[in-house]
């Protein structure tokens, strides 16, 4: 491998304890929703602002009444906090003396890009100094290391910590004989690049894995073509789609959508709907985020959806408000098999689930449901099931904790259809109706679509 610097050893001030290496973690660490608990913890740390020794005791409190979930969950918060992300490093300090405690690179790694992001630079190349010390000479360790760390800046946008350690990790790849290391120091590199704004150096580094006999995979294709997307380069990001296609990769839903996604963030509708029918064309299937993409990026249905009071009831109802591009971009929506995969029929219980569905998206494949539910109940086709549920969630991952915006548009929809359906009790995130009360009201004079 070749010579790396170390700085300096971490200052006892910073970090106490020494433990021994864990595997380097697979994957990034998911941000959920913080608990009560969790909350009431960033409140007490915001009323305690510079009061240190105050800050000190409810961390250290926290830590030792909390669950490892909930401690690493509550520090995953504190990293890209606005306001107690400088906090960060004496919670982990905390963590570390707790007895369950086991060091990993990626939690170490976003640790280390939170403080070069927040300008702590000598803090952040003295615990980077330390974990690399950790992890000795072993190339591999140290790359995975390099690769989370990759990841960690280029979520954060921090452009100078970026370039520190891509040039440590080219210096790795390039001097290091494993091809596991290689190829997944290209796959980082790649990835960061074009997160970063710089699909043409991540395309130049494919490139170059082409050069000296790396396949290169369609998750690099993938974020290249991706990065020119975002940035509004068009030409580039479908040159490179026909290179996967002419390269013998899959142009899969996940492909589409990030194409879409594209298009969506320019609010270039009629591209959208161009690519919409080429997914159909091509029999590319659309998905839960095929519809929350498209329904986004329409601007009358995000004006409709500020007021549930008044959102149109029926498709036909929609598309008298909506206008050409955007009915356009509906009807091939609805005219999609998504609402039938998001449902579940048999004798016992029919359900929706719009669960991972925005606000448009579930406002879309309610008012399909409706009108499906009306042709199955009415048509003698399908047995009338004891019981229909709409699960909406309790709002655990809303950005309001508890706050569902969903179940509250589905609650003013069903209530303005004058529906039987109620909050269950069990499950207060369902609305739940007996079959035969659910088939006299969508099979009544009205359809049951008629306010």
């Amino acid at each position: 491998m070749g010579s790396l610097q170390l700085y300096p050893p971490l200052p006892p001030n910073i970090l106490r304890r020494h433990e021994p290496a864990a595997p380097p973690a697979k994957a990034s660490h998911i941000r959920c929703a913080l608990s009560k608990h969790g909350q009431r913890l960033l409140r007490n740390l915001s009323a305690a602002a510079g009061d240190a020794a105050a800050a000190d005791r409810l961390m250290r409190k926290f830590v030792a009444s909390s669950p490892k979930s909930a401690s690493l969950n509550a520090l995953s918060h504190l990293l890209p906090h606005p306001h107690l992300s400088s906090l960060a490093l004496p919670f982990y300090a905390k963590i570390r003396e707790a007895s369950w405690f086991r060091w990993n690179a990626k939690l170490a790694a976003d640790l280390i890009a939170s403080l070069e992001k927040q300008g702590l630079t000598a803090e952040s190349e003295s615990l980077a100094a330390e974990a690399i010390a950790k992890l000795g000479l072993r190339d591999r360790d140290t790359a995975l290391l390099y690769c989370n760390l990759l990841d960690s800046l280029s979520e954060l946008r921090s452009e100078r910590g970026f370039d520190t350690y891509l040039s440590r990790l080219k210096q790795i790849v390039h001097d290091s004989s494993s091809a596991y290391v290689k190829r997944r120091g290209y796959e980082s590199m790649i990835k960061g690049l074009s997160k970063m704004g710089r699909p043409g150096e991540a395309e130049g580094l494919m490139d170059e894995m082409r050069l000296i006999g790396i396949a290169v995979s369609d998750f690099e294709v993938r974020a290249v073509m991706y990065g020119y997307g975002k940035l509004g380069l068009f030409d580039d990001m479908s040159r490179n789609v026909d290179k996967m296609d002419a390269q013998g990769f899959e142009i899969d839903t996940v492909c589409a959508n990030m194409v879409l996604s594209s298009y969506g963030n320019s609010h270039d509708l009629s591209r959208m709907l161009s690519w919409l029918r080429r997914m159909k064309t091509t029999a590319i299937p659309f998905s839960i985020r095929t519809y929350n993409t498209v329904s986004n990026s329409c601007p009358t249905i995000s004006l409709l959806l500020q007021d549930s009071s008044s959102l149109p009831l029926s498709i036909e109802e929609l598309n008298r408000a909506l206008d050409g591009e955007e009915g356009m971009l509906v009807k091939e929506l609805v005219d999609s098999p998504v609402l039938s995969e998001a449902m579940e029929w048999d004798p016992l219980e029919a359900k929706l689930d719009l669960h991972r569905m925005h606000l448009g998206s579930a406002y879309l494949i309610m008012l399909q449901w409706v009108e499906e539910m009306q042709r199955r109940l009415n048509g003698g086709e399908y047995v009338i099931p004891a019981e229909v549920t709409v699960v909406c969630g309790s709002g655990k991952h809303s950005s309001i904790r508890g706050e569902s915006p969903v179940k509250q548009m589905v609650k003013a929809m069903l209530g303005r259809l004058k529906s039987p359906m109620r909050i269950d009790r069990r499950n207060v995130g369902c609305f739940v109706a007996k079959g035969r009360v659910l088939k006299k009201w969508l099979c009544a004079d009205s359809g049951g679509t008629g306010e």
